[in-house]
């Protein structure tokens, strides 16, 4: 299984079922509802790219890249009925790197926890 989405989140895990492979790639349903938007942006463009990932605990060590074009089948399945929320900062992240020579290399989400700072109002004399 793929890591991808924040900490804390459901771990519902999605299929990305990759040409003619016996061998399904297991990610989770957060993570690969926003490798489907990437990779079908490039996809319509009639562009090819690359897919990459560290394999997780569990997995030999290493990590692993397949070559997406228009031409090679892709089926993603979702365990969740309902389609996540995406992030918009994770999206643009991961087609910043799908334009790049290295293609797409999943990874996680970034959630930002830090605290707003107050708003002051500067007073105003009645």
């Amino acid at each position: 299984m793929i890591r991808g989405p924040r900490p804390g989140y459901a771990s519902c895990v999605g299929t990305l079922y990759y040409g003619q492979s016996a061998a399904p790639i297991g990610i989770e349903d957060r993570a690969l509802a926003h490798v489907k938007f990437a990779i079908t942006a490039k996809l319509r463009r009639g562009e090819s790219l690359t897919l990459s990932w560290i394999h997780p605990d569990g997995q030999p060590r290493g990590r692993s890249t397949i070559w997406v074009n228009p031409t090679i089948p892709l089926r993603f399945v979702f365990d969740e009925r309902e389609a996540p929320e995406l992030s918009r900062d994770w999206v643009e992240e991961l087609m910043r790197s799908a334009n790049s020579s290295g293609g797409i290399t999943l990874v996680e989400e970034h959630i930002d926890t830090q605290v707003p700072e107050p708003v002051t109002q500067p007073f105003a004399a009645a």
